[in-house]
């Protein structure tokens, strides 16, 4: 009899999973056309979207979603996170080595929620100093046993030992453990394997610290650290396995030599020059620049005392960055959308649409950023950042008309993943 009670059970939910629902969008952003739709029926079954089109009303006793005073558009994507790294707001270089293990993956579970509840339902997370803690929330996240995005993972930093992915800041005598060493290289030989190394232990992608850090003491910005070599047999190896490399850089001639081995995005571009943007275009690599958060750093760092070292850096890159992008911008290079959301508070990724405006893009262009080009960046164009027919049921709902006021996206009314509303 309890066998047959749980078949019953489950029959059931599988049957109510299937049940076909429908939203009503007042208005709808078509992020493939670039245009907006009024009164639209969004069909879903299971998690994907079925179709799309004119409201009209669905069968008796259809469950309906009603977003009819509501603008709608496809759940938003953030492609430089670092949700798994519960501890990277603060400004104690060392602060990974004062947390275990769980407690690292127990607080990335908090910030997962905090960034699905404020719309962006697709992130990739660029790095953790506690190695493959990223991969843990990620598969957590896919098994419904936590809520928050879907995640697109690096497993670890390719850096060199002190460079800017490397836990740096503790005394001499304190020993830094083996999952935060995963990524240390030394050689070409060294970058090799470490990446054939996260690939096995389920990296999606490969981050290399391409050159220093504005937050890691005893690190210049502007400086190469990975060798042109051992970024070109990371970057090789990556493609062996099926998948990519992407570059943090600031400097010039870190972004060059980045684009030269094949880095598919380079992550900040700060101190991008003109040759830098020419090679970008010619290429088709994505520059992923977080022009929003350096206002954040120098505002929080000053007040809370953080290391001058950090806030002079930041002040040496945060407006160049932002020349860099509006030059990008004009150029046509491809922007995807990326925050280095962990060094502001999780869930405030919205912030940069404004910034991204400011500096030369339309509303249109902003919102397009985070969904169709950063979808494209992830190879995920076929399930995320758009709402037509095949696509999951990923999405979120405002009050009021980003396109005339894209602020309204720092807080939105609804979001849904999968057919299911989390917010």
């Amino acid at each position: 009899m309890r066998m047959i009670a749980l078949a019953l059970a489950l029959a059931a939910a599988s049957g109510a999973h299937g049940e076909t629902r429908y939203v009503h969008a007042g208005r709808l952003i078509d992020t493939e056309h670039g245009k907006v739709l009024t009164d639209q029926r969004i069909d879903i079954a299971d998690d994907r979207v079925t179709a799309v089109g004119p409201w009209s009303p669905p069968p008796a006793g259809a469950r309906v979603i009603d977003w009819s005073a509501l603008t709608v558009l496809p759940g938003l994507i953030d492609c430089h996170t670092h949700v798994s790294d519960g501890y990277a707001d603060s400004s104690d270089p060392a602060e990974a080595l004062h947390h275990s293990a769980a407690a690292t993956i127990l607080k990335g579970a908090r910030r997962a929620r905090e960034t699905l509840e404020a719309g962006f339902t697709t992130v990739r997370d660029v790095g953790v100093f506690r190695g493959l803690s990223d991969v843990a929330l990620r598969d957590a996240i896919a098994a419904g046993d936590v809520t928050g995005p879907r995640m697109v993972v690096a497993g670890a930093y390719i850096t060199i030992p002190n460079g800017g992915g490397a836990v740096t800041g503790a005394a001499p005598d304190v020993p830094v453990p083996p999952d935060m060493r995963l990524g240390y290289v030394r050689t070409a030989d060294d970058a090799r394997n470490a990446v054939d190394m996260l690939f096995s232990r389920g990296a999606d992608f490969i981050k290399m610290i391409a050159t220093g850090a504005v937050l890691a003491v005893g690190s210049t910005p502007g400086a190469l650290e990975l060798t042109p070599e051992e970024m070109q047999a990371a970057c090789d190896a990556a493609k062996r396995h099926g998948s990519y490399c992407i570059a943090h850089a600031h400097g010039a001639e870190g972004i060059k030599a980045a684009i030269r081995a094949g880095a598919r995005s380079i992550e900040h571009a700060s101190l991008i020059d003109d040759e830098g943007l020419r090679m970008a275009k010619e290429a088709g690599v994505w520059l992923d620049m977080d022009i929003y958060d350096g206002d954040w750093i120098d505002a929080e760092g000053t007040k809370n005392g953080w290391p001058a070292e950090y806030l002079q850096k930041n002040r040496d890159t945060t407006e160049a960055q932002r020349q860099g992008f509006a030059k990008a911008v004009k150029m046509g290079v491809k922007l995807s959308f990326g925050t280095d959301a962990g060094v502001y508070p999780h869930g405030l990724n919205a912030r940069q649409f404004a910034y991204m405006v400011r500096y030369g893009m339309t509303p249109m262009q902003a919102i397009q950023s985070a969904t169709v080009v950063s979808a494209a960046l992830l190879r995920r164009s076929a399930d995320v950042g758009a709402l037509s027919p095949g696509h999951y049921a990923d999405m979120v709902a405002v009050a009021g008309d980003p396109l005339t006021d894209v602020r309204v996206l720092e807080k939105v009314t609804h979001v849904m993943k999968g057919g299911e509303v989390v917010r």
